[in-house]
């Protein structure tokens, strides 16, 4: 291969349509915009969402729900995950390395969700009622 070889990809390249050149273009007079109306004058548009002075469908429908700003910063790990990791001492830092929590989480929480046979030490790291319980159990505990 030489240096004046070397080509575009097919289909990377293309030429930009140029409007209002002509009728021997297929795009002149009207260049694509149709006859008439806001959408064929220059500078007429209107805002996302208008509907022509109809009330718009996102101001009809009732406003609902909410989520939290602060949602990504919370995790959850299983009971199960615990077993399978095979630590004895658990912090938030080890399941960030272990990728079972996202590394923006900074409250992480242990639920009740398989089982747990091996002992081991949570530290920083909340539990639910029945998976403190689980874990005292197998002889593990939570600091």
């Amino acid at each position: 291969m030489q240096l004046n070889d070397i080509k575009p990809a097919a289909g990377s390249k293309h030429y930009k349509r140029r409007v209002g050149r002509g009728i021997g273009s297929g795009m002149g007079k009207t260049a694509g915009r149709g006859h008439k109306g806001q959408k064929s004058r220059a500078g007429g548009y209107h805002k996302v969402g208008f509907e022509g002075g109809q009330m718009p469908l996102q101001r009809r429908l009732p406003k609902r729900g909410f989520k939290s700003h602060l949602l990504k910063f919370n995790a959850e790990v299983t009971l199960a995950a615990l077993e399978r990791l095979g630590a004895a001492e658990v912090d938030i830092l080890t399941l960030k390395a272990a990728g079972l929590v996202p590394e923006l989480a900074k409250v992480v929480k242990v639920i009740k969700s398989g089982e747990i046979s091996r002992a081991v030490k949570l530290t920083g790291v909340g539990a639910t009622a029945g998976a403190k319980a689980a874990i005292e159990a197998a002889g593990g505990s939570l600091a």
